[in-house]
Order: C-alpha cells, then structure tokens, then sequence
C-alpha cells in the first residue's frame, strides 16, 4: 500500500506538469482516486471563433473523456456562430449543447464550471473578468489585455476570485521549452547577453475573411456589445471578422506573434517586463484598408530595474510578405547560442581560445547540446502547433481537477501585455516606451498610454 502510494503521488506530480504526458503512465483509474474527479466539469465556450475552431476542439477532445470533461454551452453575440458552435458541440460530445445570445445569459444559467475564451484580442481581459466572477475556470487566448486598464483589472479579479486560469502561451508547455528553461537557469547558459526573435509570413490572406463579410448582418449580433470598452464606431463586418487588422481592436503583429515569443523571454530570464522600447512600423505591401502594420521591428531593454549597467537587448522582428512562417527564437550568452529552432545548445559566436588571449583571457565556449526531451515545435495559424496546444489545454484541465498552478498562470499574460502595450506606445507615439512600476503605467513621452 505504501509503495503504491508513492507511485501514485509520483506520477501526479509528473502528470500535473502537462509535458509528454504519454511517458506518466497517468491513466483514467489515476484520476478515481483523486478527490472530486468523479464530478463532471462542465465547460462553455465563449465565441466561437476559428481559433477555437482549430485548436481548442481537437486539444479538448484528446483529453476530455479520460479527464471527465464535456462541453455543455456556446455563447456567440452573432447568431450564424452561436448556431454553428452548439451543432458542432452537439455532434461532438453527443449530448444537448445549449446556445447563448451573450456571456450574461450564459452565466445566470449556473450550468458551467469552466469556459474557453477566444473572442476578438481587447476583449479576453474584459471576459475572462467576467468568467471568475460568475465563478468558473478559463481557459483565455492571448494577447491577455491590450490597454493597462484592463490589465490591471484582470489581474486584480482573477487572483482575488482564486479560479484556474491557464493563459493561450502553450510554448510554456513545450518539452523543449521546459528543457531550455532549465538549462538557463542552471546558470550553465551564462548570462543572456541577446534574444533575436523573428517571425515572417507571405500571406496576404492572413486575418482576412472575406467569404464572410456578406454573410454578416448588424440585426444578427450586437455591435455595441462587441465594441466593450472601446471607442465607438460605426458597424463595419471588416473591423468585427478581421479586428486583428484593425487597431484599436488588436495591435496585430505584436499581440498575435509577439506575445508568444517575448512570454518565453521572461519565463527564461525571470524578468517581468521590459526597462523600454523603441520601436518602427508600417504598411508597405498590403494596402486593403487595414490599420495595423505589416511589418514592425521593435528593440527591448531588459535587465534590473536597480542597475542599469546589467542585462540584454531584445530585438523582435515580423513581416507579412515575405517569409516561410517558421518562426525563430535565439538566446545567445559570451559562450554560444540556444537555438529554439534547432533545439540545440552550441558554441556558435562564443569567446574563442585566439580572441581570448588577445586580452589575457580565457575562452568561454558552450558545448553541443540536443535540448532534453525535445519536440519540433510546428508553426502554423494556430500559432503553435498542435502538440503543444494539446498539451496546454491538457495542462489547464489538469489544474481545474488538481487545483494547482497552471504553466501559463495570469500572472505571465499580464507580463507578456506589458511589452506588447510598451510596443504599442511606441510605434504609435514614436517615442520611446517605458513602465512606471509605482502607476503600472506604459509611459511615452512622459504621458500614460492608453490607445
């Protein structure tokens, strides 16, 4: 009894981690044995969205029956998705699946315990409020906030309300990530001296929908609902179906692919925002009418906020029209290079034995290392590939049975915010941005930045 005993508490700690679970041995018999996992958890899908569409239906069915999970509830403001999500559930978990006009009437229904947020980019802060104060778990896309205002406030309700919330950084539940996290740390790596993360495309269809536009109708949703807490406009189906091109309903390039990348800057480094950032943009290919650039480069500082002789650069670069989507993540030291596309550590561009001596200094090179327990991480437009978003939505689910803390807790989206707000302020403003600790303010040129 003792020895099963400890088996068991072994293999929850391995399973509560969510990376290569295959290997836990962790079965639906482990799961019986825990306190509540009998109950079924009851989970509403907030906008069905194609994000939702491609990765958190195929995530959640890999998982859902042995972790005893279904899907009971879709809320959709516009009628033609609402519809489709509660068909496509229904089929799916083959049970009755209930469609909501809106988050309210979804929430008075008290039939949920937990919810999939993946609406448009400056309403997953907004809604993720909502979710824990009516008392559930989420499971919220990223960007988390595209203003302070909603940073804070998120923040604030979701470690008030004690509810698991896993944000959409599933590179926090890569194996290889795991692996080069923990070679940083170990302090083997030596000091970050550089991050180059870049991440280029050659779509000019990316976030357009235009086989939808016609099929939406103003009387078929609620525009004002949609708008929240953002300055009002007119109705317009582009600004709704393609917000990501369309400021200020997202920032695009930084909050849809920055945000992955520059989360992985502060996981690895223990930073939690940048010192500033500088900033350029424009719209130099796809001239359709959009608002947000195809192409930005932005230059982060980062190093403690008490000594400002002390850390690294950050440069993240990212065009629309040209590039094969394969994004790229380097971490260099003064003894060689982590590559997150190769999954290799090496002494590529570290201190040589002949550069060395010039100085009366000895050489500072890294050895050839293949990154533990590594999988090809597959970019695609679900940003991730499907691995590691399984593995995510695995991970959260976990922690709603286990109470724990996920891999992507609230307090990485507000972090990985802050520098895409600072982003923001600076390719909007020209200036450069920095970050009042005291207000929690992104800073230009001395004023607070809101849009």
């Amino acid at each position: 009894m003792e020895k099963s005993r400890r088996i068991f508490i072994k293999q929850a700690a391995l399973a509560g981690t969510g990376v290569l679970l295959a290997k836990t041995g962790w079965s639906a018999a482990s799961y019986k044995r825990i306190i509540g996992a009998n109950d079924r958890v009851r989970v509403g899908v907030i906008g069905f969205s194609d994000r939702h569409k491609s990765s958190h239906i195929p995530s959640f069915m890999n998982h859902y029956k042995e972790l005893n999970f279904e899907v009971v509830a879709v809320s959709d403001i516009w009628s033609k998705r609402r519809e489709e999500g509660a068909a496509t559930w229904k089929a799916k978990m083959q049970n009755e699946v209930r469609a909501y006009r809106n988050n309210e009437e979804l929430y008075d229904s008290k039939t949920i315990d937990a919810v999939f947020i993946s609406t448009a980019d400056f309403q997953h802060a907004r809604h993720a409020i909502e979710a824990v104060k009516a008392g559930c778990d989420a499971y919220v896309e990223k960007p988390f906030a595209e203003t302070m205002e909603d940073n804070r406030a998120a923040l604030k309700a979701i470690k008030e309300s004690g509810k698991i919330v896993q944000i959409g950084s599933q590179r926090r539940s890569g194996a290889n990530y795991h692996a080069a996290n923990d070679f940083i740390r170990s302090g083997k790596f030596g000091p970050i001296t550089m991050v180059e993360l870049t991440w280029n495309v050659n779509q000019p269809g990316r976030w357009r929908r235009p086989d939808l536009l016609g099929t939406l109708k103003q009387e078929d949703t609620d525009w004002k609902r949609w708008i929240m807490n953002r300055p009002y406009e007119e109705f317009d189906p582009r600004k709704y179906l393609e917000f990501r091109l369309f400021w200020p309903y997202s920032s695009g390039l930084p909050g849809q692919w920055m945000s992955h990348q520059i989360d992985t800057v502060h996981w690895f480094s223990g930073l939690k925002h940048p010192r500033s950032v500088a900033a350029n943009g424009g719209i130099y290919m796809w001239k359709d009418g959009r608002r947000n650039w195809d192409t930005l480069t932005a230059v982060f500082d980062y190093g403690p906020l008490d000594d400002l002789s002390s850390g690294f650069q950050v440069t993240f670069a990212s065009r629309m029209h040209n590039g094969d989507e394969n994004p790229s993540e380097i971490y260099y030291s003064n003894g060689g290079e982590l590559n997150l596309i190769t999954n290799k550590v090496s002494p590529t561009g570290g201190l040589t034995e002949k550069m060395a001596a010039a100085m009366g200094m000895k050489a500072n090179l890294l050895p050839e290392i293949d990154l533990a327990n590594t999988e090809k991480v597959v970019a695609s437009a679900n940003t991730g590939g499907d691995v590691l978003t399984s593995n995510h939505v695995r991970n959260w689910m976990e922690c709603v049975r286990s109470r724990k803390e996920p891999h992507a807790p609230v307090e990485a989206g507000y972090s990985h915010s802050i520098a895409n707000i600072m982003t923001n302020a600076a390719v909007h403003t020209g200036y450069k941005a920095t970050f009042n600790e005291a207000t929690q303010e992104v800073m230009a040129n001395g004023k607070v930045f809101k849009y």
